[in-house]
């Protein structure tokens, strides 16, 4: 197979790569805070802890639930889910095969989001 791979597939595999992510992706990538246009290499969370409600008694003072604050300071890192398709192969089979490889990475990232996470 040849090494050097044309830039307009590269391109459109990688879109078909982003989509299948956005549509199926991570399970837990919803319960998490997200933030965009980070410059430099990592970035800090809020990180705000949990409190407990308790009962006031008639004319008592409301309890306090001291709730603690910090920081979570999370690096960014790129990871990748390659895989080749070789055209010949393709030929021989009836399927999609570049489809496959395309939801498969999407999972691939996916399950790697929900492991850091």
């Amino acid at each position: 197979m040849s090494q050097s791979i044309n830039a307009a597939f590269i391109r459109q595999y990688e879109s078909e790569v982003h989509q299948a992510y956005q549509q199926q992706g991570s399970k837990f990538r919803g319960t998490t805070r997200l933030k965009s246009n980070i410059v430099g290499e990592s970035t800090t969370f809020q990180k705000v802890g949990k409190g407990s409600a308790a009962n006031k008694t008639r004319h008592g003072k409301v309890p306090v639930m001291n709730i603690a604050h910090s920081n979570v300071t999370a690096t960014l890192e790129d990871w990748y889910g390659g895989d080749y398709v070789d055209k010949l192969d393709e030929l021989k089979i009836n399927f999609d095969e570049r489809q496959i490889q395309v939801n498969a990475g999407a999972w691939a990232l996916g399950r790697k989001v929900d492991e850091l996470v």
